[in-house]
């Protein structure tokens, strides 16, 4: 289970009646948020039978919760439905949690048959989903940490932030920070300064934030970590950190061993530089012991078409058109992308 599920301290329950039930009522729980904002208010109004009296309940460890029925799981038409089981809480409610969530119960917990579910359980939601979570689960301790550095709604500011130090976001992400510096969009337009992080749940994932805001809540580690300046010879190479320059582009020659492999391992074709301009060279179907060079021209019908312009070994054609490749490269002079067309 996620360590960034909300465990609120106050739920509010809505009903509705449901034949169905054992208690003959089904439960709609929402719950205020650190910021004292219900969530999912509108849908929970617009759901419940505002002339049964709803609750408001405080979200603390509760035993007696037991195991109903299966719910859903069928499709109508239109009418789609998935499935849930009913869940009965000991405040006298039935509710509905998702088969992945009990199957995590049961992982951790006991169904005792007459007595229901072993333990004590609190409400939590994972986004906008309702998910009980055993108090006996390791998870437990890890979510409640995190849910009380929330409750005291501090937050780290730019100013505070450290060069390599790790921190928490209010998501339950770990992010190291590497700076602040230009940022570039996609097409080499400067967007301003933003803080730069490398977010450890991603591999070489960078991630930035024009303003912090609330969302650093904590210090994980104020110690640089030990790969701070391979992080940083990575960001150095990103193209959000310093743009392309297309002035940079160097055309480099082609290994024959490289080339071949390309060649053999794209059905399709492979492009290269070449003093007649850009060649693909493919296989020559059915004949594969010959290969094909084409290059692009216009055709009658407003698109461009392969014209063949030279067919024999591979051997052959290396020597022949000399194929190149193309390194690009950052305005700080790091390689942006290598070996490409």
């Amino acid at each position: 289970m996620k360590s960034n599920i909300i465990i609120p301290e106050t739920i509010k329950v809505g009903f509705q009646n449901r034949d169905d039930t054992y208690t003959k009522k089904l439960a709609y729980v929402i719950y205020y948020d650190h910021k004292g904002v219900l969530r999912k208010e509108a849908s929970w109004n617009s759901w419940r039978d505002k002339d049964i009296p709803d609750l408001s309940l405080l979200n603390v460890p509760t035993s007696g919760f037991v195991l109903n029925k299966k719910a859903g799981g069928y499709s109508s038409g239109w009418n789609h439905r998935q499935t849930y089981v009913r869940v009965y809480d000991p405040r006298d409610f039935e509710f509905e949690i998702s088969v992945p969530n009990l199957l995590y119960i049961l992982e951790n917990t006991n169904s005792i048959k007459g007595k229901g579910l072993e333990g004590e359980f609190v409400y939590g939601w994972d986004g906008t989903e309702l998910v009980l979570i055993p108090t006996s689960s390791p998870d437990y301790t890890e979510i409640t940490q995190f849910n009380n550095i929330l409750k005291e709604k501090k937050h780290i500011k730019g100013k505070e932030l450290l060069m390599g130090a790790t921190y928490k976001t209010k998501d339950n992400r770990e992010l190291i920070y590497l700076g602040r510096y230009d940022y570039y969009g996609w097409k080499g337009e400067k967007e301003g300064k933003k803080y730069f992080f490398y977010n450890k749940d991603r591999y070489s994932y960078f991630e930035t934030m024009k303003t912090l805001g609330d969302k650093i809540i904590s210090v994980v580690s104020e110690d640089c970590v030990e790969n701070y300046a391979e992080l940083m010879d990575e960001l150095e190479s990103n193209s959000h950190y310093s743009p392309y320059d297309e002035s940079k582009d160097e055309l480099v020659d082609c290994d024959y061993e490289v080339f071949k492999s390309k060649v053999t391992n794209d059905r399709w074709g492979t492009k290269f530089y070449s003093e007649q301009g850009i060649i693909k060279v493919s296989e020559n179907y059915p004949d594969p012991s010959f290969y094909k060079v084409s290059i692009e021209v216009p055709s009658s019908w407003g698109y461009n078409r392969d014209e063949v312009i030279y067919e024999g070994s591979l051997k052959n054609i290396y020597e022949t058109y000399n194929p190149k490749r193309k390194n690009k490269y950052l305005s700080n002079g790091n390689i942006y992308q290598k070996d490409t067309m």
